[in-house]
């Protein structure tokens, strides 16, 4: 099979969707891996490591479309990407199509089969190729929640630990799946005072254990999101329903009875966010302010850190791209169920469920 990598073209997107390691496998598989020039120069990654690995560089992205069969992208295909696909070629990305119907219209339009990776699912439920991620987004999230705190950053002044004598500041994550856990990990870490919300009360129970004394856990429902956030200093939005678009957990009135200079960081806004008053941001202008709350709703926190982000997604995407070269996508799919609930379009038809809903599309699920 040929396998096509472009170079990202969202706004500071320095991910790439393989690395040589991954190339020097597939070719070894008997694949022609086709990438990009400088596809992986923002994570220092040159042509000639690429190169070394069996690829072929393509001097541009159109190269790369014309030629793959299947194409491996990090992020969601732009435009001028949903333009290049063709009937019967494969995409392999994250999509988040339930919150973006201008680019399902252009993928369903292409004619072209994409699977997601915030889809694809193991049989225990959990999401292999979006855990990386939200354990990035997760860390950073109180990363830049603790920066925009800062009152050179417009914040309230408060250090996140506190100090000797003075409190830390209150730091409310609502979810407390991977992004979540991850996000208490580096709040608890730095001395915060951390609550986590949740409406699973055995997965409170887990945190409560894996935690101790050093986080507080309150079961979800507006009163209780109500009561925490209007104390809050920093809150993590960090809700997720698969291929479904986030419930709007924290409303306007919620965040217009917050402490000014508190900061909203959320991790969902790819799912079309958890607060009603969030919008989706870049890292080039990537915090605004509503009733003097700082809002940070960046669409794809981890191209902030693309090195580590890289890394840690291919490890997991690579094995499921070996499937698809060495099998072809209907018989990978046809043989793992849990592969095939990342299958999102295919032909000009939307086939999950959750995204046909949230987008007011047809749901036409792919039969093996």
């Amino acid at each position: 099979m040929k396998i096509g990598v472009p170079r990202e073209i969202k706004v500071h997107e320095y991910r790439v969707g393989l690395v040589p390691g991954g190339v020097r496998e597939l070719v070894a598989a008997g694949h022609e891996v086709i990438v990009e020039s400088s596809a992986g120069a923002g994570i220092g990654l040159p042509d000639d490591a690429y190169l070394a690995a069996g690829a072929r560089i393509a001097p541009a992205a159109s190269d790369v479309f014309e030629s793959a069969d299947l194409v491996v992208k990090v992020k969601e295909p732009q435009p001028a990407e949903c333009a290049a696909l063709r009937p019967g070629q494969l995409l392999f990305t994250y999509l988040h199509l339930a919150a973006d119907p201008d680019q399902a219209k252009a993928l369903l339009a292409s004619g072209a089969t994409a699977i997601a990776y915030e889809t694809v699912t193991t049989a225990d439920g959990t999401l292999p190729l979006l855990t990386p991620m939200s354990e990035v987004a997760g860390r950073m999230a109180v990363q830049v929640g603790a920066q925009f705190l800062q009152r050179v950053q417009g914040g309230a002044g408060v250090l996140l630990g506190g100090v000797p004598g003075v409190e830390p500041a209150k730091v409310v994550i609502l979810g407390g799946g991977v992004a979540g856990t991850n996000a208490a990990e580096m709040a608890v870490g730095l001395r915060a005072d951390v609550t986590v919300v949740d409406r699973s009360v055995q997965r409170l129970r887990e945190l409560s254990a894996f935690f101790g004394n050093c986080l507080k856990t309150a079961y979800s429902t507006p009163e209780t999101i109500e009561r925490l956030v209007s104390a809050a200093d920093l809150v993590v939005g960090s809700v997720l329903v698969p291929g479904a678009a986030a419930p709007k957990l924290v409303t306007r009135e919620m965040v217009r009875a917050m402490k000014a200079g508190a900061v909203l960081v959320d991790v969902a806004i790819d799912q079309g966010g958890c607060f009603e008053t969030s919008r989706p941001t870049t890292h080039d202008a990537p915090t605004y302010v509503i009733d003097d709350v700082i809002h940070y709703c960046v669409v794809n926190m981890p191209g902030a850190v693309p090195r580590t982000s890289t890394f840690a997604l291919t490890n997991v995407t690579l094995p499921y791209v070996r499937l698809l070269a060495n099998l072809g996508w209907q018989a990978a799919l046809a043989r793992d169920p849990n592969f095939a609930a990342g299958l999102n379009v295919h032909a000009g038809r939307v086939t999950h469920e959750a995204v046909a809903r949230d987008l007011g599309l047809p749901y036409e699920p792919w039969a093996a």
